[in-house]
């Protein structure tokens, strides 16, 4: 495979370049240098002299796969790739089967593209990106068969809409069930232990009567709230592909630095890594208990530092774009609300020196937002 790539490089001159380290790191240092100004043709050119004088460096075969796949040459940048495995180790080896899988993907190739995204989590287990994308190929099996693929979901919608009173349950956790307005399965995958437990009169060994239901149908609660995360997951990294903060989304959370307030709360929301948390909006950071508008300051600011920022809601999921948002409604700051406070204040203060009584129903607002 090594060598065919090399005459893919090479190719069309028919000339032998003699090996020179030298001059191969030169022309890296050029390619890197027209990434960073966003000359991806000139980074590609650069890429391929650096390999011509080098065919072992592996970093820039790469570097020059990741950019021909971002202008559309996949079938150059799966055969890079492949080349970069086959020489390869240590990060480079790791990084090219990621993103060679995703190029398997791309094509259809699911079965390729597991394989290579196993010997990643073989070596790595908690590698964020292959973990995440191991999950999108494990779905996408269902899909190579055409034509079970319209039974399948039919089946699905029929399996979710089924109510839960089908199913032996004793009259306390159907009674709760009720009164969480939870009724049929699909409900039930959209919500999680903690909130059947907050329930009244709802407890353990109800909520082992429903895992237990769940289970025999391969159900299980908050399913349907992580199959849509890891949708929004991968909409984020695929956003951010290509730019300067498309690394950053693997790193932990922990490297934010967070106050142990805010780290109590991403943990309630199983958020470990900095992708996780910009796959999140304010609302969901909001509904977390004791996360309140310093908290969500703190976050903003810390994403804010590097690029980044908590997911928007788009037009179909209810979000209105904030040049559209009337000036009475948008969120207010600490400081305004301050100001209103002492105006309060002081307006009461000079009321009661005149001997006059002033009566002010409450001002709506809203909780402080940053």
């Amino acid at each position: 495979m090594a060598e065919d790539v090399m005459e893919m490089l090479i190719g069309a001159t028919g000339e032998t370049v003699k090996r020179d380290d030298d001059t191969s790191r030169s022309h890296m240092v050029a390619g890197e240098n027209a990434e960073r100004v966003g000359d991806r043709i000139g980074a590609v050119n650069e890429y391929r002299k650096a390999l011509q004088f080098n065919t072992e460096n592996v970093d820039a075969a790469f570097r020059l796969a990741y950019c021909l796949d971002l202008v559309g040459e996949s079938d150059e940048a799966i055969s890079l790739y492949e080349h970069c495995i086959d020489v390869g180790s240590g990060p480079a080896h790791i990084n090219a089967l990621v993103n060679l899988a995703i190029c398997y993907d791309d094509q259809g190739s699911y079965r390729r593209a597991e394989k290579c995204l196993r010997q990643v989590l073989d070596t790595e287990p908690n590698h964020p990106r292959a973990k995440l994308f191991m999950k999108d190929i494990e779905s996408s099996f269902d899909m190579e068969i055409d034509e079970d693929a319209e039974k399948n979901l039919t089946a699905r919608s029929a399996l979710l809409e089924t109510p839960v009173t089908d199913f032996e349950l004793s009259v306390r956790a159907r009674n709760c069930l009720k009164k969480m307005s939870i009724n049929t399965l699909g409900d039930l995958l959209r919500i999680t232990e903690a909130e059947l437990l907050g329930s009244k009169n709802f407890g353990e060994t109800s909520l082992q009567e429903v895992k237990d239901m769940l289970a025999t149908k391969g159900l299980r609660l908050g399913q349907g709230l992580e199959e849509q995360h890891d949708v929004v997951r991968r909409s984020v990294y695929e956003k951010l592909k290509g730019t300067p903060q498309e690394y950053m989304l693997s790193k932990p959370v922990s490297e934010l630095q967070l106050s142990v307030r805010a780290r109590k709360a991403l943990q309630v929301l199983n958020i470990s890594t900095i992708g996780d948390l910009c796959a999140r909006t304010e609302a969901e950071l909001l509904g977390v208990k004791n996360f309140g508008s310093t908290s969500l300051d703190e976050v903003t600011k810390k994403l804010g530092d590097l690029g980044l920022e908590l997911r928007q809601l788009s037009p179909e999921e209810g979000g209105i774009p904030t040049d559209q948002v009337p000036e009475d409604v948008l969120p207010q700051t600490e400081s305004d609300i301050l100001a209103d406070i002492q105006a309060a204040v002081a307006e009461a203060a000079l009321a009661e020196s005149s001997g006059e009584m002033v009566t002010e129903e409450p001002a709506q607002k809203s909780d402080p937002e940053s």
